[in-house]
């Protein structure tokens, strides 16, 4: 017995080592010695002219038939004539229309060029919502400090930020080493075709890129668990995107003489054995990454479980899942959105049919969640068939390349008291279809945002300071310098 207590202290004695030595030899991944960058100056001009974008509603909708296309040709001439270096020498494109793409060539073709893409059609104001609005939201209006309107955060904050930053530095008679590609959809947020069309016909020339920067990540000043700074989360990844149809087929009849179970209850039943058994969460699926960047940064205790997951693991899924986004970052997510039978109070429905949508965590794949949805459901009275066109996640991208390397160092020069992190992003961006042209695509939205102003995408009261944008276009400026 006494060997056994021996046995059992040696053991304990030997975890604490282990936990400790893992603890200490934690590093920061944060750079250090990052010089400020070079200061521009950017006029109150820019502002202006960001706002004259934001009053042009460059609506889009899932009907295209509801789309006023109008807009769109009045948001071509108003950049034409807003930046005209950049049309004059960077042989714009047009894809379906209204999707753009410019090049500006660079000195060395054995450099790959970079891609900075962002998408400039907005999403509807919520029917309804309108008088909640401070300023009303596609009036652009400037008030103690921000500029508010649908598309300041989501995106024609990218859009025109690069349009202002290309356009210095031609001022500037910057010229790169390394051909940059500006490509900015017209419908991101319906279908995407724009940038399908754009990635096609890069493709067929031949071409590879060095790295793609896409909006996504931002700083979060608030809200990330032990960490007393704002953290710059850039994206190295996207989740998947999957909707299933669980359709059932019943006699129908007079509700006065029901079945044991309609159709109806059939699909009522699958969908919440499906809510009932979420996928298992994960740490692999990019979480890793964000732990590791951040580990360093918290206090000792919460260094030591981050540094120990092999132990700590079920604690670290059990912190992080207590909020809706920190759970959705951790297992592909299940989420009943449509559901359709019935036409009359007392006729029993012949079809029932639910929608269910899934947001894939990279290293899940379609197929997968197809097979597990019906193994879940286990009811071969129900069918399962894909909405539309499912998509794998697109897998991580590096942290220790030269492109995440140049963002993180832009980063910290122009807002050096933030902590970088790689992320997944739960949305899903244009990116994604140009998975085919490099293994480095990665998002990010540089600059500071609250919990208030994340709730105003695709909400209300969207809006960003003026000195936010005036640093987002300092940033890019500096992020093509660095790409050289």
């Amino acid at each position: 017995m006494r060997f056994f207590w021996r046995i059992l202290a040696f053991s304990f004695v030997l975890i604490i080592i282990i936990l400790l030595v893992n603890t200490l030899r934690l590093t920061s991944h944060q750079l250090a010695d990052v010089p400020p960058a070079a200061p521009i100056n950017v006029p109150d001009s820019a502002i202006q002219r960001f706002a004259g974008a934001v009053r042009i509603p460059t609506v889009s909708y899932t009907d295209y038939t509801l789309t006023d296309t109008t807009q769109f040709d009045k948001f071509l001439t108003y950049i034409r004539s807003s930046y005209p270096l950049i049309h004059q020498r960077l042989n714009p494109q047009a894809f379906n229309q209204y999707s753009l793409l410019y090049e500006w060539k660079g000195r060395n073709p054995a450099l790959k060029p970079i891609l900075l893409m962002g998408h400039y059609d907005v999403v509807p104001v919520i029917q309804g919502t309108q008088g909640m609005w401070k300023r009303p939201p596609f009036a652009g209006i400037i008030d103690d400090g921000y500029l508010y309107g649908r598309g300041t955060l989501d995106d024609k904050v990218g859009v025109m930020g690069l349009l202002e930053a290309v356009e210095y530095l031609l001022h500037t008679n910057f010229q790169p080493e390394r051909t940059l590609l500006l490509a900015f959809g017209q419908d991101e947020e319906t279908s995407g075709h724009g940038a399908q069309t754009i990635a096609t016909a890069l493709k067929k020339r031949g071409i590879s890129l060095e790295y793609i920067l896409d909006e996504g990540g931002a700083i979060k000043t608030e809200g990330v668990s032990g960490v007393n700074k704002p953290v710059a989360l850039i994206s190295i990844a996207e989740k998947g995107y999957l909707s299933l149809e669980l359709t059932a087929i019943g006699k129908g009849g007079h509700s006065s003489m029901p079945p044991a179970q309609t159709s109806i209850g059939m699909v009522a039943e699958a969908v919440s054995k499906l809510e009932h058994n979420p996928f298992p969460a994960r740490l692999d699926g990019g979480v890793d990454r964000l732990i590791d960047y951040l580990a360093s940064e918290v206090s000792f205790g919460q260094r030591m479980i981050f540094a120990n997951r092999w132990l700590f693991g079920p604690i670290i899924k059990k912190i992080v899942g207590e909020t809706k986004s920190g759970n959705a970052t951790m297992r592909t997510t299940t989420a009943p959105t449509i559901f359709r039978a019935g036409a009359k109070d007392n006729v029993l429905p012949i079809d029932a049919v639910a929608t269910v949508n899934f947001r894939l965590l990279p290293g899940d794949t379609v197929e997968g969640v197809i097979s597990r949805v019906k193994e879940l459901i286990d009811n071969d009275s129900i069918t399962v068939s894909i909405l539309g066109k499912g998509n794998n996640p697109v897998p991580l991208s590096s942290t220790e390349n030269f492109a995440f390397q140049t963002i993180h160092k832009t980063i910290r020069s122009i807002f050096p008291d933030v902590i970088v992190a790689p992320n997944v992003m739960l949305g899903a961006t244009d990116s994604k279809f140009y998975a085919a042209l490099t293994p480095s695509i990665y998002k990010f939205s540089p600059m500071p945002i609250t919990e208030e102003q994340t709730a105003g995408v695709h909400g209300t009261n969207e809006r960003i300071g003026v000195k936010d944008y005036k640093n987002a276009i300092w940033f890019y400026v500096t992020l093509i310098k660095n790409s050289q």
